[in-house]
């Protein structure tokens, strides 16, 4: 399963094509519209969410609400446009007093993109470098999460830390239980902590009081998954890199950890690895220090992922740039922006980690459709529990 997007952040809208879903799956524009909200929503965001109320229209794929086998395309309308027709008109003549973007920021796509394509305005890079593009992700991203819901695998996330605040969980989680949907989305901040939560939205004030912006981290957890996704026969099979790279495809994302990550490197062998136990007749660990994935598969625990995101370029209070046409020292341009955008990143992670483990699993059970992967799927399970009779 894979996907594409199109669009520019104040274009007329924003378009993704979905291929190699399979057919028989059932889709609900609703739960898709509820993604886009959770990715709008969070302390600290700019102006444009005001704006925009994204909700998806599906043009192709389906009938009646069940997938055809064949692409699906999904577009997400930018309502700003209409403030844009001028300035981003796709046919024409710019206007006489089109306002150019000479002044790139420092950290963003800017200035490296304007030479890379060898163009005068910075508006030609910005537009689809924003932040904005990863709207379109998400809606695709509805198709895998569904996929993976009738296969009873569940994906969600949750902030652990804004600038300085951070709360301090214990351990990567052994169990999906820990914290309910309810809990993290209720928060502003999607932290399950209540405590943490408000000392993450003071942190959020003090920056827009002092004109800058701020980064942090969160955790990206998905439970129900079976043993052996993903390969160990070579670098690209495994799921760790297919999965790192799709979250390092995130704008803004600095690092990324698989269970206690770094952590491992100032640790003995014996406080690392997770012993195994068997459950039943169900093979588990006692830890789950590795995240969920050993050699590049995953072994049945949660698959734990833990995202750094850097502060957003665009500031209040701007750095300092080179002007493109005087070559002189100015104030890095400034956008209309997020403050923060840490709990939205972590909705954006959700789908990025959703169509990994959708494609692992068609490689592995079948793409044609829901009927045949299902039965397969069930095969495969049998067969693991046989192993321990």
């Amino acid at each position: 399963m894979q996907f594409i997007t199109a669009g520019e952040s104040h274009g007329p809208c924003l378009t993704a094509i979905v291929s190699g879903v399979p057919a028989g799956l059932s889709i609900s524009e609703d739960i898709i519209n509820s993604d886009l909200a959770r990715r709008q929503s969070g302390y600290g965001r700019g102006g444009r969410q005001f704006i925009e109320t994204d909700t998806v229209q599906i043009l192709s794929g389906l009938r009646f609400g069940e997938t055809l086998g064949t692409p699906i395309t999904l577009q997400v309308r930018n309502r700003d446009w209409e403030n844009w027709t001028d300035r981003m008109a796709l046919f024409g003549d710019a206007p006489v007093n089109l306002q150019r973007e000479v002044t790139p920021r420092p950290g963003h796509a800017d200035l490296v993109g304007a030479l890379k394509r060898d163009r005068d305005d910075c508006r030609d890079i910005l537009e689809r470098s924003s932040a904005r593009e990863t709207a379109a992700r998400v809606a695709a991203a509805g198709i895998a999460r569904e996929f993976l819901a009738e296969l009873g695998v569940e994906i969600t996330s949750y902030v652990t830390r804004i600038g300085d605040a951070a709360w301090d969980e214990e351990e990567p989680m052994t169990r999906c239980a820990d914290y309910t949907p309810l809990q993290i989305e209720m928060s502003d901040v999607r932290c399950p902590d209540a405590q943490a939560s408000e000392e993450m939205k003071a942190a959020i004030d003090r920056a827009i009081d002092d004109g800058v912006s701020l980064g942090g981290t969160f955790r990206v957890v998905a439970c129900g998954l079976v043993e052996g996704l993903g390969d160990y026969t070579s670098g690209p099979g495994r799921l760790t890199s297919a999965l790192g790279g799709a979250l390092f495809s995130i704008p803004a994302i600095k690092g990324v950890e698989f269970g206690i990550g770094f952590e491992a490197a100032s640790r003995p062998g014996s406080e690392v690895h997770d012993p195994i136990l068997l459950s039943g007749r169900k093979f588990t660990r006692a830890t789950n220090n590795a995240g969920g994935l050993e050699g590049g598969m995953t072994n049945g625990m949660p698959l734990v992922m833990t995202c750094a995101m850097k502060p957003i370029p665009t500031m209040a209070s701007p750095l300092t740039t080179v002007n493109l046409d005087t070559f002189e020292v100015a104030e890095a341009s400034k956008e209309r922006s997020d403050v923060c955008a840490v709990p939205a990143a972590a909705v954006v992670a959700e789908s990025e980690v959703a169509f990994v483990l959708a494609d692992a699993y068609l490689r592995m059970f079948g793409d044609s459709n829901m009927t045949d992967i299902k039965a397969n799927l069930e095969q495969y399970k049998q067969r693991l529990r046989n192993r321990t009779k």
